[in-house]
């Protein structure tokens, strides 16, 4: 029970800490959690939003890796390199192009170790909210013993800007973990 408290304790501070900045996205577990989520799937719900938080919306990278920089990451987005560190690489190198990039979750789904966000990802802020520009994103996380574990997606470019950006980068096969 300690671990939990304080946890929720890490990720109140860090989401106030953002919440004061207007250009920040706050993903509000509270309104997209579900009633019939065990007290496992919120704990692991928990985890993956302030996962995402900080990646995603804050792009507090030091605190991702600090926090999550686990070998035990297996990526299947074979757009991405493996492992955390991969993935806060390539996000580094894609928020120096795109700082305003962010990560609007709309629902999340709990099935025991499995959480899935469904999102709305845009590169520039006057896009938020516009369900015609950016990207429908999917994405499911495995977590195991309180890590994350393994990652999927699902993107779909929402615009023209996007459609392109996504042929001419899709094509780099960047880990071997397969797709499922």
């Amino acid at each position: 029970m300690k671990k939990i408290t304080t946890f929720l304790a890490m990720l109140l501070t860090s989401m106030t800490l953002f919440a004061q900045s207007s250009d920040k996205l706050i993903i509000d577990l509270e309104s997209l959690q579900k009633p019939n989520w065990s007290e496992q799937e919120i704990k692991n719900a928990t985890l993956i939003t302030d996962f995402v938080q900080n990646l995603m919306n804050n792009h507090n990278f030091d605190y991702v890796l600090e926090h999550y920089n686990d070998s035990a990451y297996i990526q299947h987005n074979r757009n991405l390199p493996d492992k955390v560190t991969g993935l806060v690489g390539f996000l580094q190198e894609f928020v120096e192009d795109y700082p305003e990039y962010t990560y609007d979750v709309k629902h999340i789904y709990a099935d025991g170790e499995y959480i899935t966000f469904h999102s709305h990802a845009t590169l520039n802020k006057e896009d938020r909210g516009n369900d015609q520009q950016g990207m429908n994103i999917i994405d499911t996380w495995r977590i195991k013993d309180g890590r994350i574990v393994e990652h999927w997606d699902s993107i779909q470019a929402l615009d023209g800007f996007m459609r392109l950006y996504s042929l001419m980068n899709g094509g780099d096969i960047r880990n071997d973990n397969g797709v499922f």
